[in-house]
């Protein structure tokens, strides 16, 4: 009895190992970096777009794909995936999609879909001209997913402390939450996320506080009027899938010019000029802009240590057959949990 017990604590708390399927789904990786890749082929924003699903997952209810869970039917609540951070701008679930039915038919009931979406990330990186990354694996996958834990997500009106303050809850230091906010040196954001939207605290362009033009002081005049041009005063209202790239001088590059941009007042978001009122922050900013070498190695270690928020390992969770429903077994009890978180009142998120 004793060494039952014992065995099934050891399994709860297990951690994640490098090689972790190897014995029992040993091309697991294979297959992820060959849908991912096959995607990127036909689309570059999935790239950007996998990241940030990866971090959107792992700073709600930690790193156990419930960003990846369809909501249930109408009237029994909201997932976290249709939580406005995450709807419309998150996209190409449908690559996560592909990569886990290829490995149900290869190795079925083996690979979470958190531990897919792991790789997926660092494929991700690697596809845009960053860095590779070992990722230890052993996640299970969590059947809960609430809109209203959408809130622990950094919005993009955050100031230097509260971005601080939400990094640390999930264990992460300044440095890398400058570190990996230079993400956004790929992909697009919508306008609702930095302009356009009657009393949003992002609007950078028309009502921002205490300028007489309305344009936030800190965002170059110039790059203002551009995106002016492409959001209009409430252009969300009237165009919800307007956007625009994130880093204007190599939008398509996982390089450092977010870094020379920010420089520059090139920052799309508050978030991002925000780096620049802290003396900590503004000196790791210019560290990063001068050495691209130095920040994406920094990039790849402050990931992995995001990809370990609170994950779900041993005899924890369940593997997800299906990436967007939760097993069976689990379905009735999570439907309960749902069916009352209700919406989330959430004002937005950057990017994807």
């Amino acid at each position: 009895m004793l060494l039952s017990l014992l065995a099934a604590l050891l399994s709860a708390t297990a951690c994640l190992d490098f090689g972790f399927y190897d014995t029992r789904c040993p091309n697991a990786e294979a297959i992820v970096q060959q849908t991912v890749a096959a995607a990127f082929g036909n689309n570059s924003g999935v790239a950007p777009a996998l990241i940030r699903m990866h971090f959107h997952d792992c700073f709600v209810r930690g790193c156990d794909g419930s960003v990846l869970i369809d909501s249930m039917p109408p009237g029994s609540g909201t997932a976290e995936k249709d939580a406005f951070p995450n709807n419309p701008s998150l996209r190409f679930f449908e690559v996560v999609d592909n990569a886990k039915a290829a490995l149900e038919a290869q190795c079925p009931g083996v690979v979470s879909c958190a531990d897919i979406l792991a790789f997926a990330a660092r494929d991700s990186v690697v596809l845009a001209g960053g860095l590779g990354y070992q990722v230890p694996a052993g996640r299970r996958d969590g059947n809960i997913s609430l809109a209203g834990n959408t809130t622990d997500l950094p919005p993009p009106f955050a100031n230097a402390t509260q971005l601080v303050q939400m990094f640390a809850k999930k264990n992460l230091t300044l440095e890398d939450m400058v570190v990996l906010s230079g993400a956004h040196t790929i992909g697009v954001s919508h306008c609702s996320s930095f302009a356009g939207v009657p009393n949003n605290p992002g609007d950078r362009l028309y009502n921002f506080s205490g300028s007489a033009d309305g344009i936030d002081p800190s965002l170059s005049k110039a790059y203002a009027f551009l995106l002016k041009s492409i959001c209009p005063s409430n252009s969300s209202r009237f165009f919800p899938n307007t956007t625009t790239l994130m880093d204007l001088i190599t939008p398509t590059k996982f390089d450092n010019k977010y870094y020379v941009g920010l420089q520059n007042n090139l920052g799309l978001f508050k978030s991002d000029a925000a780096l620049l009122t802290n003396a900590t922050m503004k000196s790791l900013v210019a560290s990063f802009a001068r050495s691209e070498g130095t920040w994406k190695s920094k990039f790849a270690k402050s990931m992995l240590k995001m990809g370990e928020i609170e994950v779900l390992t041993g005899t924890q969770g369940e593997i997800r057959r299906n990436c967007r429903v939760i097993n069976p077994t689990s379905t009735a009890g999570a439907r309960n949990v749902i069916a009352r978180s209700g919406s989330s009142g959430f004002t937005g998120v950057a990017a994807s």
